[in-house]
């Protein structure tokens, strides 16, 4: 099969009872949601899409989110999943940029539609609307295609893997938006590669709460969807024990999350009070999770196998994991490159790393964008000579497996020395009682920078900043022990739970300013 939704409609042409997705109101198997597609596809080419247009679409995680995609795919055209959670302003931009001629929103959502508004009167070209009021599905019955599952004027068939399918804009961007533009054979090479090392069948169920237009969400969902798996929806983390319930109620057997995630759910729930031997696997990704929490979560959860996993949008999802066995011999690691990845590690001069060297990540493989949307000077100054600059720093050790050091960004610069956050991040994080932190430089006229910590502590006394430096001067090098400790409440985080450092030090300097 040449496509994701081809993979898909074979699912639905085989199973189609079959349980597809589960969402707050409705569950729908895979015949439903084949027909449903269809549907959307045939109604975006009556309102006039043309092979290529954009559909923006402007949803949190429910049925309809995933409808509008494959949909949109079955139409010809290419799907710009939004953060639903994003205001106005964003929302006008990526419309914008993306040049969206239909756009898919919930009817209350009145961000959406002022940032629609805006846009209709800025180009003067009004898009396509398609507004889901409540509970309802994206199509009334008597819209949707009810011509069965082969349906020739809507058929993957005729899509090809160099067709762009997704544009999505990656989280914590700055100025001007930065879509990253994945083919049909980007999705469906690391898909599949996903499949094959989680070893997902219809067996499977997974529970996720991961937004679609985030690269790992979307990830979660094709690659259950090209299983014969069932998706079970979940919008936040907000009652988590509510979640668990799902998982007990339901018989999950994975769940997907982010090092929040897990932090969060080790400190509100108890996990012993749930019934939880369903689960399989548990998947972590979207930034470093700390030996510490990785330990914890093992510890509650030891029948679950943790596949620890790291990648990037601009590389469609997944780029390396770390097989469960080898947590503990490689606890920190994120592990083996997936299957059609190939990794190497370059110093900045250019030259190749030997073994134990840090220096940039390079990746390339079928899975690795076509580029930038629209931007050229970004899409060259990232990839080069058919191999893409991840901007993570690493290194490989003997075994091939890869170790990373932070952000190439994110590195302190302090005296003389260069500092990585997580290794502070990792110490802080020891101490009971700490749940979260972060770490950054902030400017300072004589050491060039200075290192601060922020600490979510729940667990400590008021007032603890002197026992979390003689913490970290027992186990730290002088340099990197921070000269500033902040306890908040929680860090900020973008759509895929990475903390923004760039948030904390605006706020830094919002607060020197202020009168």
């Amino acid at each position: 099969m040449a496509s994701v939704p081809a993979r898909v409609a074979e699912i639905a042409r085989r199973h189609p009872g079959r349980t597809a997705i589960v969402g707050d109101d409705r569950r729908i198997d895979y015949a439903g949601f084949w027909r449903e597609a269809q549907g959307f596809a045939r109604a975006l080419r009556m309102r006039g899409l043309q092979p290529g247009d954009r559909v923006a679409i402007l949803l949190p995680n429910r049925i309809e989110a995933a409808v509008a995609c494959y949909g949109t795919w079955l139409a010809g055209g290419i799907a710009a999943p939004l953060n639903a959670q994003a205001r106005e302003r964003d929302f006008q931009a990526w419309l914008t940029h993306c040049s969206a001629r239909h756009a898919v929103f919930e009817a209350r959502h009145g961000d959406a539609l002022a940032a629609l508004d805006a846009t209709d009167a800025m180009h003067g070209l009004p898009l396509e609307r398609w507004a889901i009021d409540g509970d309802h599905p994206l199509l009334p019955d008597d819209e949707t295609d009810a011509t069965g599952l082969d349906s020739p004027d809507i058929d993957p068939a005729g899509i090809a893997g160099d067709d762009i399918a997704l544009i999505l804009y990656t989280s914590g961007t700055t100025g001007a938006p930065k879509g990253v533009t994945l083919t049909h054979g980007n999705l469906l090479a690391n898909a599949s590669a996903v499949v094959r090392y989680l070893a997902l069948d219809e067996r499977d169920s997974v529970l996720s709460i991961l937004a679609f237009y985030y690269a790992y969400g979307a990830s979660v969902l094709h690659t259950h969807l090209i299983s014969g798996a069932c998706m079970v929806l979940a919008q936040n983390l907000l009652f988590p024990h509510l979640l668990m319930d799902a998982i007990a109620r339901e018989r999950i057997t994975g769940f997907s999350g982010v090092p929040s995630t897990f932090a969060l759910l080790l400190e509100r729930v108890k996990l012993a009070d749930y019934d939880l031997s369903s689960l399989r696997y548990l998947t972590q990704a979207g930034g470093a999770m700390s030996p510490v929490l990785t330990r914890r979560l093992r510890a509650a959860l030891p029948h679950a196998r943790l596949f620890v996993m790291y990648g990037q949008t601009e590389a469609t999802s997944r780029l390396t994991y770390l097989p469960p066995e080898r947590l503990d011999e490689k606890l920190g690691a994120v592990g083996i490159p997936v299957d059609g990845v190939e990794l190497r590690i370059v110093h900045e001069d250019g030259r190749a790393a030997a073994t134990g060297e840090v220096g940039e990540v390079h990746v390339r493989g079928a899975n690795v964008m076509r580029g930038y949307w629209n931007d050229r000077d970004a899409t060259a100054a990232v990839l080069v000579d058919g191999w893409l600059r991840t901007g993570d720093l690493g290194h490989l050790d003997a075994d091939g497996v890869l170790w990373l050091a932070g952000r190439r960004s994110d590195m302190i610069k302090t005296g003389a020395h260069r500092v990585h956050p997580g290794d502070i991040e990792d110490v802080i994080a020891e101490m009971p009682g700490v749940s979260e932190v972060a770490v950054v430089g902030i400017d300072d006229s004589v050491l060039g920078q200075v290192i601060k910590a922020f600490v979510v502590a729940p667990g400590l006394p008021p007032n603890s900043e002197n026992q979390v430096k003689a913490h970290c001067r027992e186990r730290l090098a002088t340099y990197k022990i921070p000269r500033d400790i902040a306890f908040v409440t929680a860090l900020p985080r973008t759509a895929s739970g990475k903390v923004r450092r760039a948030a904390l030090l605006a706020n830094l300097l919002e607060s020197d300013t202020a009168p």
